[in-house]
């Protein structure tokens, strides 16, 4: 065969390869909830290191939090079985556009960087900023301590709270790491003075760092800027409406409180009237 032709059909047959995975994608993307109802599953993606919303508990082993209540609430609404596909928020992204789970439900933050590659839900929780440093901390007792020349504010990298640092303490000084757990280590070693976190978590070092001090925000200040929802890959406008039937449904018929109830969230509860 003339290499002419041989090398125009190698890409004809490539540009055919790929067009084709292109609409069996969307097919597969406008057919969501019909699988999900024809295979019996719902596949949901979460993190199961994250306190209160979705985590293994140190003794048994079992997964708890309020996400993976509402999972199996979800589950059951759409009469289909539930499997819990781990992955963590470096990775989520990429989970579900490679439809290894059909939406993360583990107090995804809104974004707007994630709105790049995501379609959030409806919200379902919002928080305000805490602060976390140490109980002996001499300079450091209440919010107004914190945006001072010197202190250092231990931050996770790629998170709000490293924009919120920029935008609301300018006075302090910023130290970025990578892994969630380095924000106690730096904070415990003094290599800073605190680090921010939020609501959820805030509730975990309560309960289980007794070296640690929860400083919340002032009395005044009522804004809650984190807003928590369900993800999904882009373009699926029919599982992301049937997704936001079930928030709004939980909201009103009191499943989203008497979970938060439970697992001690209820001031991080977006009612029907936040949205």
């Amino acid at each position: 065969m003339n290499p002419f032709y041989r090398l125009r059909s190698f890409f004809a047959l490539a540009t055919l390869t790929c067009a084709a995975g292109t609409l069996a994608a969307q097919d597969l993307n406008n057919d969501r909830l019909e699988r999900i109802k024809t295979t019996g599953e719902l596949r949901v993606c979460i993190w199961p290191e994250y306190f209160s919303i979705s985590a293994r508990h140190p003794k048994t082993g079992e997964l708890e939090g309020i996400d993976i209540d509402l999972a199996h609430a979800f589950a059951s609404d759409l009469d289909v079985s539930l499997t819990f596909v781990e992955t963590h928020f470096g990775r989520f992204i990429q989970d579900l556009k490679d439809d290894r789970c059909d939406l993360a439900m583990f107090g995804v933050a809104i974004t707007d960087q994630r709105k790049q590659h995501i379609d959030y839900s409806e919200p379902y929780l919002a928080s305000q900023i805490y602060a976390v440093t140490t109980r002996t901390h001499a300079a450091i007792s209440e919010w107004q301590d914190i945006n001072q020349p010197g202190v250092i504010v231990s931050v996770q990298e790629g998170t709000y709270m490293q924009g919120f640092k920029q935008h609301n303490l300018p006075e302090t000084d910023m130290l970025v790491v990578r892994n969630p757990r380095e924000r106690e280590q730096t904070v415990m070693s003094g290599q800073a003075d605190l680090f921010l976190t939020d609501y959820p978590y805030s509730r975990k070092v309560l309960r289980f760092y007794d070296w640690a001090r929860v400083i919340s925000p002032t009395a005044d200040s009522t804004d809650r800027p984190f807003k928590y929802a369900y993800a999904i890959a882009q373009e699926q406008p029919a599982w992301l409406a049937r997704i936001n039937e079930f928030v709004r449904q939980v909201k009103n018929d009191g499943r989203l409180n008497a979970a938060a109830r439970r697992y001690d969230l209820l001031p991080a509860v977006m009612g029907a009237q936040d949205n």
